[in-house]
């Protein structure tokens, strides 16, 4: 009986190759954390915050709190990630795609939540929520703040989530399509949602600048991670392999 031998898997690419870029993702977020727990950039967000403060206008500030709703995970990101999923799955047979998003949502919640809690910074509204907060004390970075004060700031979620989330929905939409979707239209989903978020939770005060420096880092970090993983290549238990087909497509 000839023997068989697993296929060994390999990363799948991403854009730029290499570790490095990982590694200085790493480092990056690493010199900021330090930074800012030295004091450091304190300046620079209050400078930013009191600017959105003074310059929110009724209009601006309605259409910012519009387009941050493109970063509600549990009210758009992870339902909408769902639905695209069971699409593919039917369509391609496979059940490969509900992979990709449980592993977006484990990562997501054990590396953004668990560090909110750990660098413990409240909010640029924390001054506004919490009486006992003046902003030269809301800006710090490892306050140690009371369990319920209005803190869990850093990193932003709302950044970090979509640049894996929006990653994820723009990996489902060109399996659905058989990768014809337009390499415009899927940079526009994969980049842009990002972007208007740091915009946003920036102006809105949700956040400080520095807070949404930290989730870029880091949401690009969980990126390249989830696109390493070679999902069409992942062995299945054998009661599945009638919904096993590959799923990915490349842009």
């Amino acid at each position: 009986m000839r023997e068989t031998t697993p296929r060994r898997l390999r990363p799948a690419p991403v854009r730029p190759a290499g570790w490095w870029c990982d590694a200085l993702l790493i480092a990056g977020f690493a010199a900021l954390t330090a930074a800012l727990a030295t004091g450091r950039f304190y300046g620079l967000d209050l400078a930013v915050s009191e600017w959105a403060f003074a310059h929110a206008p009724t209009p601006l500030y309605w259409i910012a709190r519009a387009f941050n709703l493109l970063g509600q995970g549990g009210g758009l990101l992870l339902p909408l990630s769902g639905g695209l999923a069971v699409a593919v799955a039917w369509r391609r047979r496979t059940i490969r795609p509900f992979l990709l998003v449980g592993a977006a949502l484990v990562v997501t919640t054990l590396t953004i939540g668990p560090l909110k809690l750990w660098t413990d910074r409240a909010a640029p509204t924390a001054s506004v929520k919490e009486p006992f907060l003046a902003p030269e004390e809301a800006v710090r970075i490892f306050h140690e703040l009371p369990p319920d004060a209005y803190s869990l700031s850093y990193p932003s979620g709302h950044v970090a989530n979509a640049i894996v989330w929006y990653g994820v929905i723009a990996a489902l939409l060109l399996a659905l399509t058989a990768g014809r979707l337009r390499t415009g239209l899927y940079r526009l989903v994969r980049y842009a949602p990002p972007a208007i978020l740091l915009v946003t939770t920036t102006y809105l005060n949700f956040h400080w600048l520095t807070d949404g420096l930290a989730a870029l880092l880091l949401g690009l970090l969980l990126d390249r991670l989830l696109h390493r993983v070679p999902w069409d290549g992942l062995p299945l238990p054998e009661r599945l392999r009638h919904w096993s087909a590959p799923f990915t497509e490349r842009p």
